[in-house]
């Protein structure tokens, strides 16, 4: 075994590390109480009544998010090499302990979870860890599934999930901001079976999706995606499509939010050729991690409406983003779309940036901010 990976006592106090860590080193569990929100400013975060904010865990870059089958929050990241495990043993909505199940990776950004293993996505590679429940502090050393993706990394970190076909569907951003590329694998959410056999394009036109989730009555795909940049601070609008079938072309690079050609590439192109979004979401906005709601915590409106985290603009001279939005569906339209939690930015001040969003085994939703390298734990009490 390469490592001896240790699991770390939730005596460790949330201020207690900050700088990156290695296995065996001391990742910091988090005081639950409110002053700890206070002190992170973020006791500014506004939800609807009755909801509350808490910390759930402590985890460096946090980013996407997959339940395994006993309870253990997988954890990927985008700016470091780590993965990770998060337990809370006591179930009392915070972490116990955090676990490092491997390290030296590129973007682990991608977690999913089938048949008591943990797969990650690196930029070119899907890795697979075996029985890893079992194994948290001593976890086994990776099989490759599948090694074959493009290495560049110009959106090159993966969100992944396994599907209701039992299919694991990985995305492959467009390796620029805007461009045609020849490799038709680039701008594409792509399928294989778990063994990494039989990969195909699923859905064209992708420009970079970084979330995606099964509507819960008809097991079709919902997916974000984010616009391209440099054609202004309102143009075009970040996306929420609707992928019922395979073979589906969402217009990037030719057509942006479903009526916009672009400027470069869209010429001899027409948008009515392509599938437009379900939803525009705003410009530059970001949106990334979205899940249908499944819980029973929450009250009854907000059964299979999409949770959807909104990372935030980096490129607009007035920022806009940074929160949790929903969107209610009737059948396959989108009747409403509206802020669930807003407050992660404070004018130009950036005091969180939402990635992704999970449902919890008791109906509370989890979400990752990979600004403060926290797990949040939203919870209804009425």
């Amino acid at each position: 075994m390469k490592y001896l990976f240790r699991f770390i006592l939730a005596s460790v106090m949330f201020s207690a590390c900050s700088e990156d860590k290695t296995p065996g080193n001391q990742v910091a569990v988090p005081d639950q109480k409110d002053t700890a929100l206070a002190s992170l400013g973020l006791d500014s975060i506004q939800l609807p009544d009755g909801f509350r904010l808490s910390i759930f865990a402590r985890v460096p870059n946090a980013r996407s998010l997959a339940w395994g089958s006993h309870g253990t929050l997988f954890v990927g990241n985008r700016d470091q090499d780590k993965v990770y495990a998060v337990v809370d043993q006591d179930k009392d909505g915070r972490a116990d302990s955090v676990y490092v199940i491997d390290e030296k990776l590129t973007m682990p950004c991608g977690v999913a979870f089938k048949d008591g293993s943990l797969f990650v996505a690196e930029v070119s590679r899907i890795l697979r860890y075996d029985n890893i429940e079992s194994k948290l502090s001593n976890p086994p050393e990776p099989v490759v599934v599948y090694d074959k993706f493009p290495t560049e990394t110009h959106h090159g970190w993966k969100f992944i999930a396994f599907g209701p076909d039992g299919k694991l569907y990985v995305p492959v951003g467009a390796p620029c901001n805007v461009c045609d590329s020849k490799d038709s694998i680039f701008a594409t959410i792509t399928r294989m079976n778990p063994d990494g056999s039989g990969v195909e394009i699923f859905a064209k036109g992708v420009r970079n999706s970084v979330g995606f989730d099964w509507k819960p009555d008809t097991k079709e795909l919902w997916f974000t995606d984010n616009g391209r940049d440099n054609m202004g601070d309102d143009m075009p609008n970040c996306e929420l499509n609707y992928a019922p079938k395979a073979g589906m072309h969402f217009g990037f690079p030719y057509c942006h939010q479903g009526n916009t050609l672009d400027p470069e590439f869209g010429k001899n192109h027409k948008c009515e050729d392509y599938t437009p979004p379900m939803q525009f979401m705003g410009p530059h906005v970001a949106p990334l991690g979205m899940r249908f709601y499944t819980g029973n915590m929450f009250p009854a409106e907000y059964k299979n409406k999409i949770f959807i985290a909104q990372h935030g603009s980096w490129n607009r001279s007035i920022p806009i983003g940074y929160r949790v939005m929903t969107a209610t569906l009737e059948g396959n339209k989108v009747v409403k779309y509206e802020p669930f939690a807003t407050g992660f930015l404070q004018g130009t001040k950036v005091l969180g940036r939402p990635v992704d969003v999970i449902v919890a085994e008791d109906g509370a939703i989890l979400v990752s901010d990979d600004e403060k390298g926290l797990i949040y734990r939203i919870s209804y009490k009425g």
